[in-house]
């Protein structure tokens, strides 16, 4: 690891997003691939360049993650938070740009656990009073 190299750490649901931001021309690779080739859709591609848009910094870091856990909207939603922590060690000035967007706040929301006597979290058998 070079000394110009800034890492984060994101989480959302199950997902956790260990994100590397190196000096370069803004190509994202995501667990070894192109970003288009991991996330298919174009609008987690959107959400996770957010912080590089709002800090002006689109074209000069690239961007290496490894990803794993959930599905692929929470390893997105882990990386943005990964990558905008990552550019706070890069300026400490970005901090109220990207605490004021949201992108620094980790998403508390994890999946309610499946209750005994219960189908499911909030689900009940079907009742019958004979």
């Amino acid at each position: 690891m070079k000394l110009d190299t800034l890492i984060g750490t994101g989480r959302r649901k199950h997902s956790v997003a260990r994100v590397r931001l190196i000096q370069g021309q803004g190509a994202i690779q995501v667990n070894e691939q192109p970003i288009l080739d991991y996330f298919k859709r174009e609008t987690l591609k959107m959400l996770i360049e957010q912080p590089l848009a709002l800090t002006e910094t689109l074209g000069k870091y690239d961007i290496h993650a490894n990803v794993n856990g959930g599905g692929l909207s929470g390893q997105a939603g882990a990386m943005l938070l990964g990558i905008a922590r990552a550019l706070l060690k890069a300026d400490a000035d970005y901090r109220a740009k990207l605490k004021k967007a949201g992108f620094l706040t980790r998403d508390p929301r994890m999946k309610e656990r499946k209750k005994y006597g219960q189908k499911g979290a909030r689900k009940r058998f079907q009742f019958s009073k004979r």
